[in-house]
Formats: C-alpha cells, structure tokens, sequence
C-alpha cells in the first residue's frame, strides 16, 4: 500500500515540475518580444538578462501553478457527482 502511494505521490510530484519547468520556457519566449530597453539603460548588460531570466521564473511558475491548482481542483469536483 505504502509503494503505492509514494509511486503515485511520485509520478505527481514529477508532472508537476514538468508543467512548471514548461510554463517557464514558454513566459521566457513570450518575454522575447518585450522591448526591455524602454525598462532597462543598458539592454546588453547582465543585469538586464537577470532581471528577465527572473521574470521568467516568477510568470511561468505562476501560470504553471495556476494550471495545477486547477486540475487538482476539477479532480477534486469529481467527489461532488
């Protein structure tokens, strides 16, 4: 019973990273079409490409957050029917 859970427990945990990890990749090419230099003095500067590599993160772990929370969420209406 024990394996049975920490397998599915696994699985999960690893979908979860995944749906992140994707939503990360797709703000970062979203953000490529933001003219940073209207934002930032020195567009070439490490600290501009930072400042989005953070951006980035914060949006697609955001927007994958939000779409684990929602399938856990349909998941859970499942009980109600």
């Amino acid at each position: 019973m024990d394996e049975m859970f920490y397998a599915t427990y696994g699985v999960h945990s690893m979908l979860r990273i995944v749906v992140v990890l994707l939503c990360i990749l797709l703000a970062w090419w979203a953000l490529k079409v933001v003219r940073f230099e209207v934002f930032v003095k020195d567009i070439k500067s490490v600290q501009s490409r930072v400042l989005q590599i953070i951006l980035a993160i914060v949006i697609g772990y955001q927007l994958g957050k939000f779409f684990i929370d929602y399938s856990d969420w349909s998941a859970g209406l499942r009980g109600l029917f």
